[in-house]
């Protein structure tokens, strides 16, 4: 059939090994001469790679547990990505080994009456355990997945369909707790000091935001290549409707978190805000305002905007850059009180970029890019708006 796998131009793979070597390159090197400004690029550069696959395998069973019928034509793009889900424990295992350089909470010795109350959650055992045991979770829905969408290619059994919307209606509070757990022990505990309740929902909605925005660009540039036949500009206007929809979101809940702590006016709160307008920080955080919010919200405002493949794969680069320097934002004033860019922030994009593409064109090449058993299939070709 026209939708069985497919072999990518050479360049993509070429374009993957590049990217990964040299970013391997960077980052072996910052290890060797600053490990502790590393390691807190490390964090981000772990976050954003888990923000992107795990936030892809969330579209997956948003489709089936809403029924969807014209995101069936892509679900394979964020299957794909959501593939690279294990490599997210090799990213880690650096930072694994320099705890005590980057977590303030690991200094028992030095612990206050506020980290002593919080010792029996964050301690390096229960850290570990914690970790291992969301990607284990998280891994294991993923195969039970995989294993029903690439079974159904071949048989073609509508059952399988009804089995893996049970298994999304159990995946999402595991991934919604999941997701919680990782940004609350590897981002937010990097101020151990610091209370925040709406934090969790903060990363989960950036999450979203940057897993439809990867699905987005890769399925766009896959259906103007003619990879995927059938899509048309209504699945583009609901792919850019989406991205819409989850950016006003991700604002609503960052400005939520700014307001409330602001109006509280709490010193154990306040101080992590003063602290990012403070040493050319507040630049960073306008400007963080400007290209995750505001360039986004005008750039898919309009309906045409939201149908337009050129525009999506532009705001899709866009809100991938700017959820990755949101990352910057939330980690690296804990490293320092003034900016830090330099080509120590290079290694990891470029490397989640390479490990990305290689894993994307590997699953190509085996797999199906259109889950051609689908029941959903022959009405996700026919959707029109």
């Amino acid at each position: 059939m026209e939708y069985q796998k497919k072999e990518f131009s050479p360049v993509v793979q070429k374009t993957g090994i590049i990217l990964t070597l040299a970013g391997l390159a960077v980052i072996i090197l910052s290890y060797i001469v600053n490990p502790e400004r590393s390691a807190f690029n490390n964090i981000i550069g772990l976050t954003f790679f888990g923000s992107i696959v795990i936030g892809s395998l969330v579209l997956v069973a948003l489709e089936y547990l809403s029924g969807a019928v014209w995101s069936v034509l892509l679900r394979r793009v964020s299957e794909f990505l959501a593939s690279a889900l294990p490599i997210m424990i090799i990213i880690a295992i650096p930072v694994l080994f320099n705890m005590h350089g980057v977590f303030h909470w690991t200094h028992t010795e030095h612990a206050d009456e506020i980290l002593k109350a919080k010792s029996p959650y964050l301690n390096i055992p229960f850290f570990l355990v914690r970790f291992f045991a969301v990607m284990v979770l998280l891994y294991l829905f993923y195969w039970l997945f995989i294993r029903n969408s690439r079974k159904q290619d071949v048989t073609s059994d509508q059952k399988l369909t009804k089995l893996n919307v049970i298994i999304s209606a159990l995946f999402m509070p595991v991934a919604a707790v999941g997701l919680t757990v990782l940004s609350v022990d590897w981002i937010m505990s990097l101020e151990p000091h610091w209370f925040s309740t709406i934090f969790g929902i903060y990363y989960i909605s950036g999450t979203l935001l940057a897993g439809l925005a990867a699905t987005t660009f890769a399925g766009v540039s896959l259906g103007e290549k003619g990879y995927i036949p059938g899509i048309i500009r209504d699945h583009y206007y609901s792919l850019g409707a989406l991205m819409f929809g989850i950016t006003n979101f991700w604002a609503y809940i960052a400005f939520s978190q700014f307001l409330l702590i602001w109006y509280a006016n709490i010193p154990e709160e306040t101080f992590w805000f003063v602290q990012r307008w403070q040493g050319g920080w507040a630049v960073i955080s306008v400007i963080l305002i400007i290209i995750k919010f505001a360039v986004p919200y005008a750039g898919l405002l309009s309906q045409p905007s939201k149908s337009d493949p050129k525009r999506l794969k532009i705001m899709s680069v866009i809100i991938l850059f700017a959820h990755f320097f949101d990352l910057y934002w939330l980690v690296m004033p804990t490293y320092s009180k003034t900016i830090t860019l330099s080509w120590y922030e290079l290694g990891f994009p470029l490397f989640v970029i390479g490990i990305l593409i290689l894993v994307f064109n590997i699953n190509a090449k085996k797999n199906n890019l259109i889950p051609v058993g689908d029941p959903k299939l022959k009405r996700a070709l026919d959707f029109h708006l």
